[in-house]
């Protein structure tokens, strides 16, 4: 795979880069929303710990079309920066395609929720539960949409590897989004696992936040 050089940008702006740039803009704006979203219903909904449940479970209740809705909002917004992703680095196929996956994926999150458990909603019964098929279809979807987002950080990586600073940035968040991923697939509910998971979501949005900006700035 190249490495692609960015281009400088000028002062005037053609049809193609609006464009570009638009697409780009969700890309900025898709993180902030969710994790904004969620962290209102999380510090208003009756039984939600941030230290025990995890964000999907808040798509369960009477109030669960808010997180069903910010979950496909978001995930159309990720769709559409992956598109400008594949015209600000033309260089590159595969990572536009693996971020299209991911946000593909939180579509399809919002679809098929995730069962109750942990005591959330309030009533349900404390510890995990058996998963539905709509449960399993979530799990499925985040699995994969996770681990195509985490492969995207180290291909974008390879293309700003003339900016040396973003690529560490891109090939950390990588590695740390997966071993959040992992640790909440295998803790088993603990605290420590779910708090990391949260860490690498948080750190995962900041970085396709902040690479959403470097390329608007330089297309």
């Amino acid at each position: 795979m190249t490495t692609t050089t960015l281009p400088q940008a000028s002062g005037t702006c053609t049809p193609a880069q609006r464009v570009t740039r638009s697409l780009l803009g969700y890309g900025a704006v898709a993180g902030p929303f969710y994790v904004a979203v969620t962290m209102a219903q999380a510090f208003t909904r009756e039984g939600f710990d941030l230290t025990r449940h995890q964000w999907s479970l808040l798509a369960n209740g009477t109030l669960g079309w808010i997180h069903i809705t910010n979950l496909v909002l978001t995930g159309l917004m990720t769709i559409a920066f992956a598109a400008g992703l594949g015209r600000a680095l033309p260089g590159t196929t595969w990572a536009p395609r693996l971020v299209a996956v991911f946000g593909a994926s939180l579509v399809t999150a919002g679809a098929f929720k995730a069962d109750p458990a942990m005591g959330f909603p309030a009533g349900t019964p404390d510890g995990p539960r058996a998963v539905s098929w709509h449960g399993m279809l979530h799990l499925a979807s985040g699995a994969v949409g996770f681990t195509c987002l985490a492969v995207a950080c180290f291909l974008i990586a390879r293309q700003l590897r003339h900016a040396p600073g973003w690529a560490r940035f891109s090939r950390a968040t990588g590695v740390l989004f997966l071993a959040g991923f992992t640790a909440v697939a295998t803790g088993a509910g603990a605290v420590w696992a779910n708090l990391a998971f949260t860490a690498g979501v948080l750190l995962v949005w900041a970085w396709l936040a902040a690479v959403s900006v470097k390329l608007y700035r330089t297309v």
